[in-house]
Parts: C-alpha cells; structure tokens; sequence
C-alpha cells in the first residue's frame, strides 16, 4: 500500500513537471502583454467656446432636411436682404452723381463726401470724381443674387455646423492672415499663416462676404459679367455669375458645378419672405 502511494505521488509530480513550462509561459505572456499596452485613460473632451455671443440655431440637431434648409435660410436670408437693400441705396447714389457728371453739373459737399464714403469702403483708387471713375465704381457696387449668397453660405458652413460657423460665425470660409484674427484650421500646413476669420455677428460675416466679393481681384469675371446683364437690362441670375467664383475654391470647376446643382435644387426655398 505503501509502495502505490508514492507511486501515485511521483506520478503527480512528474505530470506538474512537464507541464509547468507551458503554465509559466502562458502566464508570464499574458502579464507582458498587459505591460505592453496598458489601458490609456481617456482624454477629457475639449469643447471650444464661440468667439461671439450670438445664440445661433443648433443647426446639427435638426434631422430633418427640409426642415434644416428651411431654418438655416431663414436665419441668414434677411441680412443678405440688407446687405443687398444697402447696395442699392449706395448704386442710387453713384447714378445721381454720375447723371450729373454726364450733364456737366458740379456734385454738392454731401454727395461727394457719400461718393468719398462709397470709394473708400469698396478700395477703389482715391481721386477726382468723374464719369469714368463713377462707372468704374458701379461695377463693384452691385447687389450678390440672394440664391449666390444663400448657397455659398450653406455649401462652406455645412448648412451652419461647421466649426468656423459654430464658432466663429463664419458661413462664407473666409480667410484672414493677421495673427489672432480667427480661428487656425486644425489641418493646415506647417508653413501657411492663414486663420478663418471670426466675426461677432451674422451680419458682419455676411458684410465682409459681400465686400469681398465685390472688391478681390479673384472675382472680376464675376463683376465683368454682373455688369454686361446690368447693360443688357436683364436679370443677374445667380447661375450665369457662379463661373466668376472659380477662385473661390480650390476644387475650381468642380465647386462651381456644386454650386449651381444647389442653387436649382433649392429654388424653391428662395422666395421674397
């Protein structure tokens, strides 16, 4: 009896012998591979704050589309009803003056300085007022279809969720090269110094778009062509100017062809309201 239990006991040891090194290695792997790659403790989520006080739509919250067009637009259509509501009113002025000019009447004190106030605010050259100069400036003060404006709005604000429209209320994607002047797209190349501009409120973005547009380099053709329908008395349909903006992106044809598929699959959101 004595003789079978120690038999049973060399037995026991012997299987716990041979199988000790694949019991040690399992153990010691699943050990080093929790040192290898430990459970990293989450990041806190940096929610950035706006650089305006404006209370602004939660535009992101709004599943349904029709619904989200409907709400954005109404909320950026009347300051580019303004802004257009000014333009004409700064036109009226120029083509009082340059009525004038043509019949060789003398502009009054309050209607050169306005024509100083017009020349200043669109960059153009500081000189004697005439009729060339008056219709020089008449071609960058004109109006911006409001189906131009709208859908250039919603296409670089992603219909007011973007970021820089979040933030910084910038729905045109506007840039600035001051430092500190906007917001630093968190993509850009190490050498650029651009920012997205940053506004503190709608209608300043929407002033700063219509100025931009109306004074850049970028955009001649589109006042170019502006003026031609102005000379032919025919409608400045916001289609026959989107191929002026070529330079506004640089997706180039691409972004122009956008533009215009938005602008006729949301005819029907640009009423007179």
């Amino acid at each position: 009896m004595q003789v079978r239990v120690i038999q049973i006991v060399i037995f026991l040891v012997s299987v716990w012998a041979l199988s000790y090194p694949f019991l040690y290695e399992t153990t010691s792997s699943l050990t080093s591979a929790q040192r290898v790659q430990p459970k990293k403790p989450r990041a806190p989520k940096i929610v950035e704050k706006p650089l305006h006080n404006v209370q602004l739509p939660d535009f992101g919250s709004i599943t349904d589309v029709k619904e989200k067009k409907q709400r954005f637009f109404d909320f950026i259509k009347p300051h580019v009803i303004a802004e257009n509501t000014k333009i004409n009113q700064q036109r009226a002025s120029l083509e009082i003056a340059l009525m004038m000019l043509q019949m060789g009447e003398a502009l009054t004190e309050a209607q050169t300085k306005k024509l100083k106030n017009i020349f200043t605010y669109y960059r153009l050259d500081d000189e004697l007022f005439s009729v060339a100069s008056v219709q020089k400036a008449l071609k960058h003060v004109d109006i911006i279809p409001r189906e131009l404006a709208l859908m250039q709005a919603a296409n670089e604000s992603a219909w007011g969720t973007s970021r820089f429209a979040r933030i910084g209320l910038n729905f045109f994607g506007q840039w600035c090269y001051k430092k500190g002047c906007g917001m630093v797209p968190r993509h850009r190349d190490n050498e650029a110094a651009h920012e997205v501009a940053a506004f503190q409120s709608v209608r300043a973005a929407v002033q700063s778009y219509f100025r931009n547009i109306n004074t850049h380099d970028a955009y001649r053709q589109l006042r170019e062509k502006r003026a031609e329908l102005r000379a032919s008395k025919l409608p400045i349909e916001a289609t026959l100017l989107t191929q002026g903006l070529i330079a506004y992106s640089e997706r180039g044809d691409a972004y122009v062809e956008e533009l215009n598929d938005m602008i006729r699959h949301n005819k029907d959101y640009f009423d007179e309201k």
